[in-house]
């Protein structure tokens, strides 16, 4: 019995990696990766500044198979000085008008190098000290708040770009960001609802949404939305690429606007 186990167990690894596979191909453009695992290299190292960067507002999620649309904002996130590749987060999410708080743990479990350093258009960052430039893949857990209504727990893995500056501190990798299928900090899983156990696919990342259907991102510089999904949460997406001529415009006022995770 407990070397079946061990076969499921080994094949089961096999399946997951081989599956990260095209998303992680896609995900670096056209980098390559250095063999074997850099974690411990790393350890000395912050990078809660890499999660922490991007606007909300370019920030795009699904859940279930309709491509419901989630918003979701990390609100804190801090490393463990006990344990060097553990982050705890705290951050809220919403689907549709519900928003609960979520708390959980980022665990950094492999780090990769670039084999060839990439500094932008016209090599605009060749002369900024970029001493190294990789990925880092972690697994997520973030539980919300039982006692809030439809709420459950996040699981999953965290693929996210970093480069490291001449002042050896861990930087957000937007240094590709003008190619038109840039994405970052790509979370990847489920989403478990705690009153039914019913799971959901669940993504989000920056700039583009990772692994969602191939009808559903119809833009070509930009992140776009096709009509079929637009009564999920994405009508605002339409409307703004729809109308680069100014015909919406916002009310001016002196008074800062509440975003909906304050």
């Amino acid at each position: 019995m407990k070397f079946l186990i061990w076969i499921f167990l080994l094949f089961t690894y096999i399946s997951v990696a081989q599956s990260d596979k095209p998303f992680v191909s896609d995900f670096l453009l056209e980098d390559e990766l250095t063999s074997g695992n850099l974690l411990s290299d790393y350890e000395q190292y912050d990078f809660s500044n890499v999660w922490k960067k991007t606007s909300n507002e370019v920030i795009f999620g699904i859940i279930g198979e309709d491509h419901q649309r989630i918003r979701i904002k990390l609100l804190s996130i801090n490393k463990n000085p006990e344990k060097p590749n553990e982050y705890n987060v705290y951050g809220k999410s919403m689907v549709k008008e519900t928003v609960c708080d979520f708390f959980g743990i980022i665990t950094i479990k492999k780090i990769k190098e670039v084999k060839r350093l990439h500094f932008g258009v016209d090599n605009e960052y060749k002369n900024k000290g970029i001493k190294k430039q990789g990925i880092l893949i972690a697994e997520y857990s973030f539980d919300e708040n039982a006692q809030q209504k439809h709420s459950g727990v996040f699981n999953g893995n965290l693929y996210s770009k970093w480069y490291l500056n001449k002042n050896d501190k861990m930087e957000y990798d937007d240094i590709q960001s003008i190619s038109d299928s840039y994405t970052n900090n790509a979370f990847i899983g489920i989403w478990k609802s705690y009153s039914t156990d019913k799971e959901k696919v669940c993504n989000w990342a920056d700039w583009r949404v990772p692994n969602s259907n191939q009808d559903f991102d119809i833009g070509a510089g930009e992140f776009n939305v096709s009509e079929k999904y637009w009564k999920k949460g994405w009508l605002d997406i339409a409307l703004k690429n729809q109308a680069r001529n100014g015909a919406i415009v916002r009310e001016k006022s002196d008074k800062k606007m509440k975003e909906w995770w304050e």
